[in-house]
């Protein structure tokens, strides 16, 4: 049992050695760069680094399934807006309990999702169009709700999921955890996650192989809605309001987690743990930008261009592997 899980830690890194390396290089020059030296490694900032990144990961679980299925999902980032919403509309404006609105926020993000997979999996139309479709469709919902102005939530219960703490430590990273060990599961120890890889790989091969793949598709596009849903509960419990703009761009930095970390544009292939560490160069990266005081329009042309090189990377990759 012990030399399996050290040769399982051994392969983790081989696989990841890369990307592993440049994490640490982004630490350790934030870490003797003048500006940030004395403010990145602390406990503080670590947590808030995890706590700011929680519902990235959120969104970067399911955003590996739907690559790896050979899909896309553009509506994650108007999910959260919408569903952080309605999370305070009805606390707000219904006088329901908290836990009543971030059930009706999942469902919300559930219901997204649903339609998502069910157009995708019962039409040719491609993810990339559908989700767009959707990505607008709830934008213009959440503007309707909302008339264009946020929604303030200021109880205890509501700010508890994404500004609360358990001792020292963030629920939002509490969650975290909880977020990734049960899609580490999906994806390693269930059937969704083999057929997931079967119908990324070749989709025509895995319906002959008796896989539902209508069925496989359904599930995950859901999974993903109700990821985007819980992100939208954290982002609105942490700034306190639904907010109708929340979310703008949350999409881009999802895949660039996702690519970053390994997972193959072109599907079949990708590993959680590789977006694990996505996850942290884009939250490193973020942090440090701001430490530095760096203006937040270049801080896109950044994020764009390492968005860029990993996709690059990633092509060359599948050159190389004859794909």
């Amino acid at each position: 049992m012990v030399s399996r899980f050290k040769s399982g830690i051994i392969k983790y890194f081989k696989d990841n050695i890369g990307i592993i390396i440049a994490l640490i290089a982004m630490c350790i020059f934030l870490v003797i760069f003048p500006v940030t030296r004395n403010t990145f490694m602390t406990q503080k900032n670590i947590f808030n680094i995890l706590r700011q990144n929680s519902t990235n990961l959120f969104l970067a679980t399911g955003m590996s399934m739907v690559i790896i299925l050979g899909g896309i999902d553009l509506s994650v980032g108007s999910v959260i807006a919408l569903s952080g919403c309605i999370a305070a509309g009805c606390v707000v404006k219904l006088g329901l309990p908290e836990i009543v609105g971030f059930a009706a926020a999942l469902l919300v993000g559930a219901a997204v999702g649903m339609f998502n997979g069910l157009v995708i999996s019962k039409t040719d139309i491609p993810p990339f169009i559908v989700t767009l479709a959707s990505m607008n469709i709830t934008k213009g919902i959440v503007l309707v709700y909302t008339e264009g102005a946020p929604i303030r939530c200021m109880t205890d219960a509501f700010k508890f999921p994404g500004a609360g703490y358990i001792g020292p430590v963030p629920m939002a990273v509490i969650l975290m955890v909880i977020v990734y060990i049960i899609a580490a599961l999906i994806m390693n120890k269930t059937q969704l996650g083999r057929h997931m890889y079967a119908v990324g790989g070749n989709p025509q091969a895995a319906r002959f192989s008796g896989i539902h793949v209508s069925k496989v598709k359904f599930l995950i596009y859901t999974y993903t809605g109700i990821m985007a849903g819980l992100a939208g509960i954290v982002t609105a419990s942490r700034m306190y309001s639904g907010q109708p703009t929340s979310g703008n761009g949350a999409e881009m930095d999802a895949i660039a987690s996702v690519v970053i970390g390994g997972t193959s544009m072109s599907g079949g292939s990708g590993r959680l743990g590789g977006t694990l560490i996505g996850v942290l160069i884009i939250g490193v990266l973020n942090n440090g930008l701001n430490l530095m005081g760096v203006n937040s329009n270049w801080q896109y042309i950044v994020k764009g261009l390492v968005i860029l090189l990993a996709v690059y990377v990633d092509f060359i990759r599948n050159r190389k592997a004859g794909r």
